[in-house]
């Protein structure tokens, strides 16, 4: 089953998705993470990838997907897919569910996680990642049990693109280039599901199980 995420900054997506992936043994995948990956230990698309970020350009499309279309190649067949916070756009869709075919997969259910703005801001202002293996915390949510990074002992940074009025921008392009992606799966018998995410973490948990079991249904 391959289930994609959606949703503004700081819905926390991410968090459930790793709750998910670890409670049922899914494959959780995160292009930021693939990227970081690819940079760090140096392959040929991880090269490619840091010359556009070097240059202060967005990583193209068609990079993306190769480093998804690589990953897949090292998933099982059978094993469960969370896509987090891909595709963001309807081109990245197009090109994902192109890369799945290959796969002999499919999209089988979109979750849209949703929140109130001003409650997002506040979830930043409390997000810390780990500068080492891009873990995610929240300091009102999801706290990490010290002060560093639960996986990894690294150490936990407060990122610039997590300053208020930062996130107020991000929330703008999210609706300018999400909102259409949503209704683009909207069209593809009834793959969406929308989850209020304003609630506490495991009541968006449970909801969240129930939704993509429905979609293995």
């Amino acid at each position: 089953m391959v289930v994609i995420l959606l949703g503004p900054p700081g819905v926390g997506k991410g968090t459930q998705a790793v709750r998910l992936a670890d409670s049922v043994g899914w494959e959780h995948i995160s292009t930021g993470d693939l990227l970081r990956a690819a940079r760090r230990d140096g392959t040929e698309l991880g090269k490619k990838a840091q010359a556009y970020m070097d240059a202060g350009e967005l990583v193209p499309d068609a990079l993306i997907l190769e480093l998804v279309r690589e990953h897949l190649r090292g998933v099982a067949p059978e094993a469960g897919i969370l896509f987090d916070g891909f595709p963001r756009t309807t081109t990245q869709a197009d090109g994902l569910a192109l890369v799945l075919a290959g796969a002999g997969r499919r999209v089988d259910r979109v979750v849209v996680f949703d929140a109130d703005e001003e409650e997002l801001v506040r979830r930043l202002a409390g997000r810390r990642s780990c500068r080492d293996c891009g873990a995610v915390y929240n300091m009102h949510t999801s706290p990490p049990a010290g002060n560093v990074c639960d996986r990894c002992g690294g150490e936990l940074v407060h990122r610039p693109d997590d300053q208020p009025d930062t996130v107020r921008r991000r929330l703008v392009v999210y609706r300018e280039l999400t909102e259409p992606l949503i209704s683009h799966y909207e069209g593809m018998d009834s793959l969406v599901v929308r989850i209020d995410a304003g609630r506490p973490v495991e009541a968006v948990a449970e909801t969240f199980r129930q939704a993509v079991d429905r979609g293995a249904a």
